[in-house]
């Protein structure tokens, strides 16, 4: 507990001192670009308003991840921060075409904008204080394991190079007498384009539901495959409910023989020792497997092989058989989400590969994951 406020208060400081340097920032270059006429380094400046939209949002989103799950919202409140982050990414995009029209218009009214001693402190300081928010943000974000903050240091780190051009259109003009200043603001209006539609683009993934990194997938698997007896684990999906706030459930295999009150004691400590070492609440659904039937064990093997063989990615589990007039083979099939092949080519493929005598009936289903 002590560790999360620390990393809350961390986020928070952090956020809030790029809330102060970006204003202060942006309301020197607005100034500057509206006293000296240079549209480039307005536009630069506008830039800073939409970073400190950017740090409003981390701000908010670690207070919002300190407020409790209510009846209303039972896995908690953190995926406010991706409804934030799509507000803010249509607001800089609105200020990116406003730029750009701006910057056009300057392009055509033509007329030489010269530099002046002043616009070129202003640029130089902001590279100056942008390079050190981008590395403080990057030693925080190391340390308390925050994208946000991480993304944030990237971002300072391209508005160091979207004012170096705004530096090279005012010393184009001085020195080359070129007209260089509305183009310079049309590409840092771009820029800022650009930067409106990743910031959409990530907020609209995590609200539809982005997959889990695979190193915290890998890392629930090992501690599963660590419990006593546990023969194997599949059906493993686990759910971002918001930064730091995951959901998971698995299906753990262990032998039918282990008496069902030993079984769930080692299930109990397993979902206990996830969200422990982990910080995922997770819920295991127990698979017990027939070890003494060696027609089944044989079967399994096969059926492995088989799903191998092909090259395919494929995976089989929950290999059970169902004995009757006929006995029928029942497993369930993974197949990667990159796999263009139907379910209907998948089980195809899969009989052929087995080849099973005729007394076999096979009854298959295949997910992707």
């Amino acid at each position: 507990m002590q560790n999360l406020q620390n990393r809350t208060r961390a986020g928070i400081i952090t956020g809030g001192a790029c809330i102060i340097l970006n204003v202060i920032l942006a309301s020197a270059k607005i100034a500057a670009g509206l006293v000296f006429g240079l549209i480039s380094l307005m536009v630069d400046g506008f830039n800073n308003v939409s970073d400190c939209g950017s740090s409003a949002v981390s701000v908010v989103s670690f207070f919002a991840g300190d407020k409790p799950a209510d009846k209303e919202h039972p896995y908690g409140h953190r995926r406010a921060e991706y409804i934030a982050s799509m507000i803010i990414g249509f607001i800089v995009l609105f200020l990116a075409a406003e730029l750009l029209r701006e910057s056009v218009g300057k392009i055509i009214d033509g007329g030489l904008t010269k530099g002046s001693t002043a616009a070129y402190i202003v640029a130089s300081v902001s590279i100056a204080v942008k390079a050190g928010m981008a590395t403080g943000l990057y030693i925080v974000s190391k340390k308390i394991q925050d994208d946000t903050l991480r993304a944030a240091s990237v971002d300072s780190a391209c508005d160091c190079a979207a004012t170096l051009a705004v530096i090279a259109g005012m010393l184009i003009a001085d020195y080359a007498a070129l007209p260089a200043d509305g183009y310079v603001g049309c590409a840092v209006a771009l820029f800022i384009a650009w930067q409106g539609i990743a910031v959409l683009k990530r907020a609209v993934s995590e609200l539809l539901g982005k997959a889990t990194g695979e190193e915290l997938i890998k890392s629930v698997r090992g501690c599963l495959l660590s419990g006593k007896n546990v023969l194997g684990v599949h059906d493993l999906r686990v759910i971002n409910y918001g930064r730091g706030v995951y959901y998971a459930t698995a299906h753990v295999e262990m032998d039918s023989r282990i008496p069902p009150l030993e079984a769930h004691a080692v299930v109990d400590g397993l979902e206990h020792d996830v969200l422990n070492e982990l910080g995922v609440n997770l819920t295991v659904h127990l698979d017990p497997v027939d070890l003494s039937d060696g027609e089944l064990a044989e079967l399994g093997v096969r059926v492995k092989a088989a799903a191998k063989s092909l090259g395919l990615g494929l995976e089989a589990h929950d290999i059970r058989l169902i004995r009757g007039a006929k006995t029928k083979l029942v497993f369930d099939v993974v197949a990667p989400y990159s796999l263009k092949l139907s379910d209907a080519e998948i089980l195809q493929k899969l009989g052929e590969e087995l080849a099973l005598p005729k007394e076999y009936v096979l009854s298959v289903t295949v997910e992707r994951g």
